[in-house]
Formats: C-alpha cells, structure tokens, sequence
C-alpha cells in the first residue's frame, strides 16, 4: 500500500469513493453523487490554499482511499483550523488504510501552520470515532438530530485535536 500526495489523474477513484459513500453511509450527508468537474475544482481549491490531499494506492495502482484537509469556515478569524475528511473505498474497508490516511494529514496540518483539526463524523461511526481517538481526537461536541439522510435524523459528533 503506498500513501502519497494526490495527483489529478487520482480523482476518478477519489471521486468513485466518495459517490459509493454518498450512495451507501452516513460518512458524508450528501445526496447526490458529484461530478469529475466538481471533484477537479475541489482538487484545485485545496492545491492553491495547501490544503494536503493524499491517496492509498494499491498494488494494481487502484485508489482505494483518500483523506483531505478542508477549509472549516471561511471567516479569518478560523483561518488556523481545518476540517478532515477520510474515505476508504468499501472492499478495504477494516484494513488500517484510514490509519495509513489520517497520519499524514496531522503532519500536513502542523507543516502549514494550522492549530486545530476539526473532525465531523456520524455519531453511529463508531469505525471512524475510534479511529479519530487514537490519534489523539477528543470529542468536543455531540449534536443531535442535526443530519437527516435515508429517511432518518442523525446526529453528528464533532472532534478535534490541537496540532
């Protein structure tokens, strides 16, 4: 398995990873699949601000999961936090890709002068949480009924790490 930095021809498997999550889970309350535009000009948003983008490659050269750092407002004032995404694409999931995912970003957020990393993660997730807990995220908040996807409410738990 190698993680390296994402190129541009990484994101149709970044994209197909995510469509299957928007699809599938909870891990992201969107609805609808997006596009190769809309993931090339999330790709380039995060490549002129620094935002690290990184993807697991497998030995057939396949993504199979990819993790991001993300603006968490657009107000200066939360210019030195940032929130993370995690994906791994679902036949690998339970293989310690998202661990292989999550180090680097700490790294990229220390590196670009960043404070805090924000984590919103379904409060079900309990993958994801426990995953988040070992690399030193404490749960900051627990927000009830905010989410609503596949006819039911959800909640979504917030945590953070200071880097």
């Amino acid at each position: 398995m190698q993680i390296r930095p994402a190129a541009h021809a990484d994101l149709p498997g970044i994209l197909e990873i995510y469509n299957d999550a928007v699809l599938t889970t909870t891990a992201t309350y969107d609805y609808e699949p997006r596009t190769l535009e809309h993931r090339t000009q999330w790709f380039e948003e995060r490549q002129r601000d620094n935002y690290p983008v990184f993807v697991a490659v497998g030995d057939a050269g396949r993504v199979v999961g990819w993790s991001a750092l993300n603006p968490f407002h657009a107000r200066i004032g939360y210019r030195f936090t940032s929130e993370n995404s995690v994906y791994v694409a679902a036949d690998m999931r339970g293989r310690g890709i998202g661990k292989l995912l999550l180090a680097p970003l700490i790294e990229g957020a220390k590196a670009r002068g960043l404070h805090a990393i924000i984590a919103a993660i379904d409060a079900e997730n309990e993958v994801s949480i426990r995953l988040h807990a070992a690399f030193g995220f404490e749960k900051v908040g627990h927000f009830k009924q905010t989410g609503f996807k596949f006819n039911r409410w959800l909640d979504l738990v917030y945590m953070e790490k200071l880097v």
